[in-house]
């Protein structure tokens, strides 16, 4: 913890709870998150929602795939993951523990984000696998946490197969999650 850890003020949930707009709170610091997604952004969103929502209702029923919600990781951490595959119910307005799967969506305000902070603190959670998707290189990153940490597994896959809870096994085609 460095000097100015002590000094920046320290918010919980029950100060997220009061704030207008869409925000994050990661160990206590608030992200705002705007603005709002652009165009590309949302169409990758929604194709893998389709992707991801085909599948699970075929193959795994447990399991189901979640834009945007909340997930309480503890009082002074909230996130809300671009998408998330959640292979155990919950009745709570939020999510209380891990997601099977965690996709981000890079953008120039949350790539940095993305990519340290959230990777760490996926990882910290056991989160067993994080995408990154990469709009301006259309690239796909696929994280699979093991003993020793997350650890690539895939970069830009046509076809990818996920282990997830209750050894359900989905085979996922990436094609045209880049869309139109």
């Amino acid at each position: 913890m460095s000097i100015a850890d002590n000094y920046r003020p320290q918010f919980t949930y029950t100060d997220y709870c009061l704030w207008e707009g869409r925000w994050e709170l990661i160990d206590g610091m608030p992200y705002a998150m705007s603005p709002s997604p652009v165009k590309g952004h949302l169409v990758i969103a929604g194709n893998l929602l389709f992707i991801f929502k085909k599948i699970l209702d075929n193959f795994c029923k447990h399991c189901q795939v979640i834009m945007q919600l909340d997930w309480k990781i503890n009082e002074k951490t909230v996130v809300q993951p671009d998408l998330m595959i959640i292979c155990n119910d919950f009745t709570t307005a939020f999510l209380e523990f891990p997601p099977s799967i965690v996709i981000e969506i890079l953008s120039p305000s949350t790539s940095y984000k993305d990519r340290h902070e959230k990777f760490e603190l996926y990882q910290e959670q056991q989160v067993k696998y994080y995408l990154i998707i990469d709009p301006d290189f259309n690239k796909i990153e696929i994280y699979e946490l093991t003993e020793n940490g997350y650890h690539p597994v895939a970069v830009s896959p046509g076809k990818f197969e996920f282990l997830l809870e209750n050894k359900c096994p989905i085979s996922v085609e990436f094609d045209g999650v880049f869309g139109k």
